[in-house]
């Protein structure tokens, strides 16, 4: 049964919508005789993942659910056996007669398919409180989620054009904070963060730029994509009935009882459907290949605009977001720091493996610091000079020495950064934290996810990529 209705509906031509307003039909024909409950149980898990598998439809699972179930709601309306007419029977007087019931609730389901015909209209209207309840939730997804980007980028971009002054006198600021007295690799990484920042205007023009070419040429590609779309889709079918047909020769020659006679209208039939697929084949215009190759390269460039803005935009905030956490955990630091000279006896005093173990749980609290790599990695390498049967405690004092030597040097350009770059660094963040950096905030704020929700709610058109 499930393939007879795949096979009906991907049939008709027009594409989702002539099948969807196929589906909604004998679903409310249905609700003249059925109950909901049938008709949500045996109908909808038939006709959904149909509608919902087909290129063409670009709605979302929401809508669809929403849709189906304005439809079934008329079942409690719609003679002979509503609901809602049964219990209004029930109560009224006996001068009330049931056809006066019946042309009663005309008016009502002529409102409800005019709240259905609303709904499918205006997909916003259905598509806007999901999204925003689930974007402003506890569980919402973080701005780099994928699913967001092009209507995080939409809102962002707005906010780039007007906050540009902003971000361009925060860069211009943050150049000139002395830095000299951290560690090289951090001078670099924020270096080089600053001049990936100067970039994001230039990659946001690029964006636009190929955007907008991709835009003007949609149009007048989409008849030829829906034309020869369409013709492929009758070529497939051919296909698939002509496979059928070879495994029936095969089946009729297998059995060596079939004669001549029998498998001739076969063979005829397969040569007709191999002949009307050559037929629609040359149906296909010429420039079909050249303009969807244009299209693809337009499509591909704009994709990786957006995929090199996305790069330069996380890689021109993360080292900033990475100095500013590691600056904040300078007090962490120092709280561990009167707990490396006791290893020192602990080493010397203690069995190799008891020493391990005290160094494994000191390795283990330097683990959960951001960038305490330089202080870790020694103490794992005193710890590994305890393993064996030839545990080495003078080369694990070494290292431990070595550790503590690290710790202090980690400990002091982290406490001067606190009073010197934190505050420059937390005014460069406030001028770039909701544009450049907003990939990688850990969520929306509830004005940008109401803008996203907004943006979500309208269906977009992919069916050109199919």
């Amino acid at each position: 049964g499930e393939e007879l209705v795949k096979d009906y509906l991907t049939s008709l031509p027009g594409g989702f919508w002539i099948q969807f307003v196929v589906v909604m039909a004998v679903i409310f024909f249905l609700g003249f005789f059925l109950d909901f409950i049938e008709i949500a149980v045996v109908v909808v898990p038939i006709v959904a993942p149909i509608l919902l598998a087909d290129p063409g439809a670009n709605i979302t699972a929401v809508w669809l659910g929403v849709m189906i179930g304005l439809n079934i709601q008329t079942s409690f309306l719609t003679p002979p056996f509503g609901f809602s007419l049964f219990y209004l029977r029930g109560v009224a007087p006996p001068s009330v007669k049931t056809l006066q019931i019946y042309k009663g609730a005309a008016a009502f389901i002529a409102l409800q398919l005019f709240g259905l015909t609303i709904a499918g209209a205006f997909p916003s209207l259905v598509n806007y409180l999901p999204n925003k309840i689930h974007l402003t939730s506890e569980t919402a997804p973080p701005p780099s989620n994928p699913k967001l980007q092009e209507c995080l980028e939409t809102l962002v971009f707005a906010d780039y054009d007007v906050n540009k002054e902003n971000i361009l006198q925060g860069i211009e600021r943050i150049k000139t904070a002395n830095i000299a007295y951290l560690p090289d690799a951090y001078q670099s990484a924020l270096n080089e963060s600053y001049v990936n920042a100067g970039k994001s205007f230039a990659l946001i023009e690029q964006v636009r730029q190929t955007s907008k070419r991709f835009d003007e040429y949609a149009p007048d590609y989409r008849p030829l994509h829906i034309q020869v779309r369409t013709i492929q889709k009758q070529i497939k079918r051919i296909k698939k009935e002509v496979d059928g047909l070879d495994q029936e020769r095969e089946r009729i020659e297998s059995d060596q009882v079939g004669s001549k006679s029998v498998i001739e209208p076969v063979l005829a039939q397969i040569k007709s459907l191999e002949l009307a697929s050559t037929e629609l084949e040359k149906q296909i215009p010429q420039n079909w290949l050249e303009a969807r190759k244009n299209f693809e390269t337009l499509a591909s460039n704009e994709m990786k605009s957006r995929q090199k803005y996305r790069r330069n935009a996380d890689e021109s905030y993360e080292s900033v977001q990475s100095v500013l956490k590691m600056i904040g955990e300078h007090e962490a630091f120092k709280a561990l720091q009167h707990k490396l000279p006791p290893m020192q006896d602990i080493i010397k005093s203690e069995l190799p493996k008891n020493a391990m173990e005290a160094l494994k749980a000191l390795e283990a609290e330097f683990g959960q610091l951001t960038n305490a790599h330089p202080v870790r990695s020694k103490l794992s390498k005193a710890r590994r000079a305890l393993r064996g049967n030839n545990p080495d405690p003078e080369k694990a004092i070494g290292q431990l020495m070595i550790a503590i030597e690290r710790l202090d040097v980690e400990i002091d350009w982290r406490s001067r950064a606190a009073s010197e770059l934190k505050p420059e660094l937390d005014t460069y963040d406030l001028a770039v934290s909701k544009t450049i950096g907003m990939r990688l905030q850990e969520r929306l704020t509830l004005e940008q996810a109401e803008n996203i929700a907004s943006c979500l709610s309208v269906h977009k058109d992919i069916s050109l990529h199919f």
